[in-house]
């Protein structure tokens, strides 16, 4: 809680796959724990990449998690499943619904700290479901970048690839996934196929 206003508020940590966002969302609440801080994590049930209750980085860290339904009114069971947590973590805010936005604006406006983590673009560069919506009523936002696995340049793209090749511009938005499925690409380097 902010010391002078004694109001919560919304940090997100956005940016292309690869980048480090779990990472550093795993940083923070690492210190959050150090400070004697309470902390409650969530991960959306879709994701399973690293354990069905944990939320982890590509480099190997992970956190227990509580697992909710990523679809519809199910985000709002965070409220129900707290007992007192200072601060709220949410891994992979893009795979949850728009009511995530509700969710995070309550949390905050209970006094919290919420730290959120997410993808901004889908694999076809467009603005990638509810993250653009918290970049615009978060207090905090950190953009990460990767490095593009083509160039070397810096990365904000997030490539699909299907057998190699890159994704159809009319694949499904979602697809979990990790290095077998995903390059982070910079803006020259991304590609969709269209034919």
């Amino acid at each position: 809680m902010h010391a002078i206003t004694g109001s919560g508020w919304v940090e997100l940590i956005t940016g292309s796959m690869f980048s480090g966002k779990t990472e550093e969302l795993l940083r923070r609440l690492r210190r959050a724990e150090i400070a004697g801080q309470e902390v409650a994590v969530f991960k959306p049930a879709i994701d399973d990449r690293y354990g069905e209750t944990t939320i982890g980085s590509h480099n190997g860290r992970q956190w227990e998690a509580t697992v909710v339904d990523n679809e519809g009114d199910g985000v709002w069971q965070m409220l129900d499943d707290l007992n007192g947590e200072q601060v709220v973590a949410i891994d992979e805010a893009n795979f949850f619904s728009e009511e995530l936005v509700a969710v995070c604006e309550a949390l905050a406006a209970d006094g919290r700290r919420v730290i959120v983590s997410g993808t901004d673009q889908t694999f076809r560069a467009e603005p990638f479901t509810p993250v653009p919506q918290l970049m615009a009523l978060a207090e905090y936002v950190d953009k990460l970048q990767a490095i593009c696995t083509v160039c070397g340049e810096p990365a904000t793209r997030n490539q699909r690839l299907i057998d190699g090749e890159p994704a159809h511009v009319d694949d499904p938005t979602i697809m979990v996934g990790a290095e077998e499925s995903y390059e982070a690409r910079c803006r020259n380097c991304h590609t969709l196929r269209s034919d």
